[in-house]
């Protein structure tokens, strides 16, 4: 097989398990809240993590316990998978599957702010009209359409939806910063994590199930949304001669989601959904393509 093909074959299988991570969500928050979903794929997802670790890079297990990463483990940990993930279900369990993705996958345009803020990048109109197209679109679903009566129709979720993407992009400020391996930051970040979860279920919830059968739920999300799923979207960019294009590819997720919410949440779509997901995703691509020489080209965040 050909790195190329093989660089594809990765790249698309974790588009598609990333695509059906809202399904997922939904479906498993129907039996346990969000903290005890969080604390079940977290633990699933740092072992798995774990054994990525140690067949990949084993060399860097013993930094995961160095003093002079614990300050950033510590930090990162808390951002991510603990306060995002606990925010982000949250939203789902408030919002439909419809709603709650697009309004999270705003995080590039956020990404985009912050680096203006705390990287100092360059401020230019590309930019300015990608937030404001973005921002369009996070109205239109947050209200359902009725844009001139700003009136949504759950506030609390739209601003936890919205709010995990600046969670994220905060997470992704700070990883810039940390020269490990990606694989080493994420599992070093999910180890702290959880050990956060479960102090914050110890004090504030329970980890018993009326149904256990949900758990499947949460140990696929934790495979497929958290652990393995970064691992292939790295590989097969590490894999490609043009990083830049295959990273596009990123840009189906969310419009593949629709399709998965559709077709087994059996949500019916609103139009409002799938106009808003179209300016966000719009935004993001403006932000992410630039003109040289007459060609479009793209750049990777």
């Amino acid at each position: 097989m050909s790195t190329k093909l093989k660089s594809i074959l990765y790249t698309i299988s974790a588009v598609l398990f990333w695509s059906t991570a809202a399904t997922a969500f939904k479906l498993t928050l129907a039996g346990m809240n969000n903290i005890q979903l969080l604390f079940y794929s977290a633990i699933f997802s740092t072992m798995v993590l774990f054994l990525l670790l140690l067949f990949n890079v084993p060399k860097e297990i013993k930094n995961i316990f160095s003093v002079k990463y614990l300050k950033d483990n510590l930090l990162l940990g808390l951002i991510n998978p603990f306060l995002y993930y606990l925010v982000l279900f949250k939203a789902y369990s408030l919002l439909p599957a419809q709603e709650a993705m697009p309004l999270n996958y705003t995080w590039p345009i956020i990404i985009s702010l912050f680096s203006v803020l705390f990287l100092k990048a360059k401020i230019t109109p590309k930019i300015i009209l990608g937030m404001v197209i973005a921002f369009f679109g996070v109205i239109i679903i947050g209200t359902r359409g009725e844009l001139f009566s700003l009136k949504f129709n759950n506030l609390f979720g739209v601003i936890l939806a919205f709010g995990s993407s600046f969670i994220w992009a905060a997470y992704w400020i700070l990883n810039l910063k940390d020269s490990r391996s990606e694989l080493s930051k994420l599992f070093a970040a999910f180890l702290f994590g959880t050990i956060y979860i479960s102090i914050y279920v110890f004090f504030f919830d329970d980890i018993r199930l009326q149904n256990y059968n949900y758990l499947f739920g949460a140990i696929y999300i934790g495979l497929f949304e958290m652990g393995i799923t970064f691992y292939l979207w790295l590989k097969g960019l590490q894999l490609s001669s043009n990083k830049a294009k295959t990273a596009t590819l990123v840009y189906l997720s969310p419009f593949l989601s629709m399709f998965f919410i559709a077709l087994i949440l059996k949500e019916d779509l609103f139009l409002s959904s799938m106009v808003g997901l179209v300016f966000i995703v719009s935004g993001i691509s403006i932000q992410s393509i630039f003109f040289e020489k007459g060609k479009i080209r793209f750049r990777l965040k």
